[in-house]
């Protein structure tokens, strides 16, 4: 059993059942899997075969779900994308991933003509019309674009006939590319038994089921709202409830106009969500589960929520490498503030040592992950995946604890990692922007507190000329990176602090912003 043939299984039981409600219109079960039936031959068509890779930049709409399920469905893999990268964030993932078909909206495509120069491999790329309007008589409109790759409405085009193709528990499903310590992202490789298995246990642990109204204003492209919030409820027959994107007012919105059951978010959802003047406990009485993941929810917010709406949330912990989820704090006992929870169904999580032996308990060591979850590798990265993957654990290499009742406690983050509104941020992805500028001379980034954003990137940089400004660094990195990666802040030094081999002393920056704090 795989998601696709699960989905269908699904559809032919409660084909009437409601799957998502997107801008108040609602799409049953049966209308989904028809829908992915039509993506999947469609693709087929174009001549996408079994392994073949695709790649979705579609944001939050049905679309993702029809685009991935549908590529499985053929044998294909799939390779989310978040859609505000830069062109060359989205080229090198292209590339790198071997993508063969992009599947993006009609309002990218200007975005899909940088990255069509140097995605020269790329064979088709897919549009989804944003509008009930559009239909395949646009083609001729997309003309304005005379280098393009072949354009096709592929969703009008598939017969609407189930046809799974054959593939195996490891074969890969979906490729998620995780920020790099090179500075170069990397792809971890889940297959159908990860992300079925992942998405099987949650759903059991979390006891969804077909009653459930599930908000999704996590990213779709995320690991966290790809098995929590969309796999593991559409594998119960639950109702998507999908928002293109966050928003406390929809929030709200959402969960009293269709008593939502379930949300999930990273803390810095929660903190604008209890900071919305207009959110009342009224508007989220229904809800029975509300889920944190993606970075440390600090314990007083946790409390002033929880007290402020009348609703317990409850913290878990995952990574891409383990699709997602090892932890979560169980719903049939207390719930320890401050914990990311014990094993989740089939998952083992253990602290260790440098030796990779147990450590008693309270003593802090890093966190590995054994179980079906636990990627195959990751992709044209054999190096890394050994240093990863160990005797059959994954080394998460979070520091963590674990308490005599079996709770675990992340301690610190991967080294030096920043998490930016949940999104994980790598220094050196940063730095290797920085170091291109022809005016620097040396460049450094850490994460500093920031009570919105749980965390933000502060730079330190050393110029060779005077005339040089932060804003001028802003406006650079700006057309090189993610929204979210760019450096809030930009510090001018003469010179950045560094050991006797000349490495930089990132402590000794974290010191000095800490005493300004």
């Amino acid at each position: 059993m795989n998601l696709s043939q699960k989905l269908h299984e699904t559809a032919e039981v409660s084909a009437d059942k409601t799957a998502y409600i997107f801008m108040d219109q609602k799409t049953n079960y049966r209308e989904l899997d028809m829908a992915v039936s039509k993506f999947s031959n469609g693709i087929k068509k174009l001549g996408i075969k079994k392994g073949d890779h695709i790649a979705l930049i579609v944001g939050n709409t049905p679309h993702f779900i029809i685009g991935m399920y549908g590529a499985l469905r053929a044998g294909a893999t799939v390779i989310p994308i978040n859609p505000i990268y830069t062109p060359d964030e989205i080229g090198f993932i292209i590339n790198n991933g071997d993508v063969k078909l992009v599947v993006t909206l009609d309002v990218l495509l200007p975005l899909m003509e940088g990255i069509n120069r140097v995605t020269p491999q790329v064979e088709h790329i897919v549009v989804c019309p944003t509008s009930k309007e559009a239909s395949s008589e646009d083609l001729e409109t997309l003309n304005i674009y005379p280098k393009m790759k072949p354009i096709t409405y592929v969703l009008e085009s598939g017969e609407a006939v189930y046809e799974e193709i054959s593939v195996d528990d490891d074969d890969t499903a979906v490729i998620l590319y995780t920020s790099g310590t090179t500075g170069k992202p990397k792809g971890a490789m889940l297959t159908h038994k990860n992300l079925y298995s992942n998405a099987s246990d949650v759903g059991s642990y979390l006891k969804m089921n077909e009653s459930d109204y599930v908000i999704t204003a996590l990213p779709m492209f995320h690991v966290f709202c790809l098995t929590v919030v969309l796999n593991a409820p559409l594998m119960t027959g639950a109702t998507l409830l999908i928002m293109p994107k966050f928003s406390p007012k929809e929030v709200f919105h959402f969960a009293k106009e269709y008593s939502a059951t379930v949300f999930a978010g990273v803390p810095t959802m929660y903190n604008f969500l209890y900071q919305y003047p207009d959110g009342t406990a009224e508007d989220l009485k229904s809800l029975r589960l509300c889920i944190s993941g993606g970075a440390s929810l600090p314990v007083s917010l946790l409390k002033a929520f929880e007290q402020k709406f009348s609703v317990l949330v409850s913290e878990g912990y995952g990574l891409s490498e383990a699709s997602p989820v090892t932890c979560f704090n169980p719903l049939d006992r207390p719930r320890k503030p401050g914990s990311i929870g014990m094993n989740i169904l089939n998952v083992q999580n253990r602290v260790v040592n440098e030796l990779g032996e147990e450590v008693p308990v309270g003593q802090v060591g890093e966190l590995i992950v054994k179980g079906p979850n636990v990627m195959k590798g990751y992709y044209k990265l054999p190096e890394e995946t050994a240093a990863a993957l160990k005797d059959g654990w994954l080394y998460t290499g979070d520091l963590a604890r674990v308490d005599e009742e079996g709770y675990f406690y992340i301690v610190d983050r991967k080294k030096d990692m920043i998490i930016v509104g949940g999104y994980n941020v790598y220094p050196r992805e940063v730095e290797e922007v920085l170091f291109a500028h022809p005016n620097l001379v040396e460049a450094a980034v850490i994460g500093v507190p920031d009570p919105n954003l749980g965390e933000a990137i502060h730079a330190y940089v050393v110029s060779n000329i005077e005339t040089l400004t932060a804003e001028d660094l802003a406006l650079y990195c700006r057309d090189r990176l993610a929204k979210y990666k760019v450096p809030a802040v930009f510090e001018f030094l003469e010179e950045l602090p560094k050991n006797t081999t000349g490495k930089i002393l990132r402590r000794a920056l974290k010191n000095q912003v800490s005493q300004t704090i």
